[in-house]
């Protein structure tokens, strides 16, 4: 047995990677500084990584030159890249993107030609499709509502929260259907649907609220009938997509023995801490639902932009965690973004993987990217989680069987400090020295 680790460190100024190959040695009674894989216990199986194809992120994209955007594309979608194989894509505007639009401006026939799709054709569309054309298939994708149009809620806005009025749910429900044809129509692999992003957040860009009871009364009497429909049942529906604080109880509320056969998962972001053991509940209470991680992203108005150790570690240390509450999905937040971290309507500026500056015609990875890159190509579509154990916080670890038979592992140290970890497996030991601030991943081979 071997194990080929991939070893990147932060040296204050760049990331640093190296590579080397460790055979294993006889366990000869090692307890300390261990990292124990079992592979008789088997968990989830993991199903990818993605990002967010957002109209920020498409204005970004159609602003570089040619060279730039076949970079970006292949560092993404690319045979070396992260590997990302699912995406996001929001239903009329976000605060990502350059101001409130929607599909309809005033009340109508959703069907009728009041209903238009230009503005996602101007350059949302256009990098759907150049994903497309990188991966060589369309990418599957879920699509999330911000907020209905304006002329629907009760504050008369798509921003600043607001409900949907009650006399509108069946025709929010029918604009939902009109978006998910109109997407696949113009060649979107439209396979998953969350039902209202964040809908327990007031925020200055486009919300929209909705009780759990509210959540659970327009999903069974009027969304999932007008999927019924309109032959739409193969969209698998996701419920929350909000934080992990409030995920389980939301979930209690909205599933009994009428609405569970409608629901796939439960759709989380990380913005109100980790939360983990919320998803383990979520697991052990509802272990046929899919746990999907929709959003995460480094928020400037909450940390420095040019912090890049503590955000690339925060990104892992919430990858990790939730992989080992459960997770099947992880999708960040925006793919690529201009040096402001927008652009945004409402100046809420983010940290992106990618980001490209305007002015200068560079494209830079940032340490968030190498980070994800880490776990992204050890842990493939298809692998599934095993047991483990570890003898500190001070290390967040995970390990998965892939579908070719190999083992991997990814671990973060989140401290200065190097520290020698021993991986006990099966009777053999696989030595491995972590430097500080650092990620190591390994792939078990043998």
């Amino acid at each position: 047995m071997k194990c080929t680790w991939t070893i990147t460190r932060w040296d204050g100024q760049k990331a640093l990677t190296a590579s080397q190959t460790i055979m294993s040695t006889e366990d000869q009674g090692q307890e300390n500084q261990a990292m124990n894989i079992h592979p008789d216990f088997i968990y989830q199986t993991f199903e990818g990584f993605g990002g967010s194809l957002t109209e920020s992120a498409a204005v970004t994209f159609a602003q570089m030159p040619a060279h730039l955007q076949k970079k970006a594309l292949q560092a993404y979608y690319g045979k070396d890249g992260l590997g990302y194989n699912i995406a996001r894509m929001h239903i009329d505007s976000c605060d990502f993107s350059l101001d409130n639009y929607s599909a309809m401006e005033a009340d109508g026939d959703v069907w009728g030609p009041g209903f238009s799709l230009s503005r996602d054709e101007v350059a949302i569309l256009p990098l759907y499709q150049a994903v497309t054309e990188a991966l060589g298939y369309p990418i599957p994708v879920m699509l999330s509502p911000w907020s209905p149009p304006a002329f629907m809620k009760t504050n008369g806005q798509k921003n600043h929260g607001g409900k949907l009025k009650p006399e509108y749910y069946t025709k929010w429900a029918e604009y939902l259907c009109r978006y998910i044809r109109e997407y696949r129509a113009r060649g979107v692999d439209v396979r998953r649907l969350s039902i209202q992003n964040e809908p327990n957040a007031v925020q200055t860009w486009d919300s929209c609220i909705y009780t759990a009871q509210e959540e659970k009364v327009f999903l069974r009497d009027h969304l999932y009938p007008a999927l019924q429909k309109h032959g739409l049942t193969d969209v698998d529906i996701y419920i929350w997509d909000h934080n992990k604080e409030r995920a389980l109880e939301r979930t209690q509320v909205i599933l009994d023995a009428q609405t569970t056969p409608m629901v796939t998962g439960v759709a989380i972001h990380w913005y109100s801490g980790d939360h983990f053991d919320a998803l383990r509940m979520i697991r052990e209470r509802y272990p046929t639902l899919k746990l999907f991680y929709s959003e995460g992203a480094v928020e400037y108005r909450h940390h420095a932009a040019n912090d890049y150790l503590r955000n690339a570690r925060q990104y892992t240390h919430d990858i990790i965690g939730n992989l080992n509450a459960g997770l099947e999905f992880f999708m960040d937040w925006n793919i690529l973004l201009d040096e402001t971290g927008g652009p945004n309507h409402v100046g809420n500026f983010c940290d992106a993987p990618l980001m490209y500056d305007r002015k200068a015609k560079t494209l830079t990875k940032t340490l968030t990217y190498e980070y994800l890159a880490h776990l992204s190509r050890a842990i493939v579509p298809g692998s599934v989680r095993l047991g483990s154990s570890k003898f500190t916080e001070d290390i967040d670890a995970t390990a998965f069987r892939r579908p070719d038979g190999d083992i991997a592992v990814a671990l973060l140290n989140r401290t200065a400090k190097g520290m020698q970890v021993w991986i006990r497996m099966l009777g053999r030991l696989l030595p491995i020295e972590l430097p500080g601030d650092s990620i190591t991943t390994g792939v078990i081979t043998g």
